[in-house]
């Protein structure tokens, strides 16, 4: 049966939208689905998918969070085979090697178009270096995400496209959970 992975937006953020991973876990098993293993506390989820993928998996997830756990938050799936690409497409390999702390992978509700992506890029004050494919986006943030300019909302607003960031090492992490 295929993998999938779901990125939650938004909970377990200075206090903001609490969950146990062990609630996920359950709801997706109340769900039908097998196999649920959670990463960390921010929301990363592996699981057994049968047939629903992408934005309809996503509405279904969000719409049961809400309605069982009371908790509005936002899932962005990709299939195990997605993941592998997301992975194997890095287009920052040497940062990936030598500083993944610093790489971002922020995975997109859908695939901003060029000139969004430009937008995004002439509003950089800082020295990242930002990549997109597709519904992905790969940033390097060389003097690391806490004192950067370019913060989620700012990318949010000029892509008009919401989504959420996971580090180079749980991106890695979440790949060695689908196999």
């Amino acid at each position: 049966m295929p993998k999938s992975i779901a990125l939650l937006r938004g909970i377990n953020v200075g206090g903001h939208n609490k969950i146990a991973m062990s609630d996920l876990r359950n709801l997706l098993g109340e769900l039908g689905f097998t196999g649920a293993k959670s990463l960390l506390q921010s929301g990363n989820l592996v699981f057994q998918t049968g047939r629903r993928t992408g934005s309809q998996l996503e509405g279904l997830l969000e719409k049961e969070t809400a309605k069982r756990l009371g908790v509005s938050a936002d899932y962005l799936v990709r299939s195990a085979d997605e993941w592998h690409k997301i992975v194997v497409r890095n287009p920052f390999p040497r940062e990936a090697k030598t500083d993944p702390g610093h790489l971002v992978v922020v995975c997109l509700k859908s695939a901003p178009p060029k000139s969004k992506v430009d937008t995004l890029r002439a509003a950089i004050k800082g020295p990242e270096t930002i990549n997109s494919d597709g519904k992905q986006l790969y940033i390097v943030y060389p003097d690391g995400i806490g004192r950067s300019k370019l913060t989620g909302p700012l990318i949010e607003s000029k892509l008009a496209i919401r989504g959420t960031a996971r580090n180079w090492n749980t991106v890695l992490k979440l790949a060695a959970l689908c196999e």
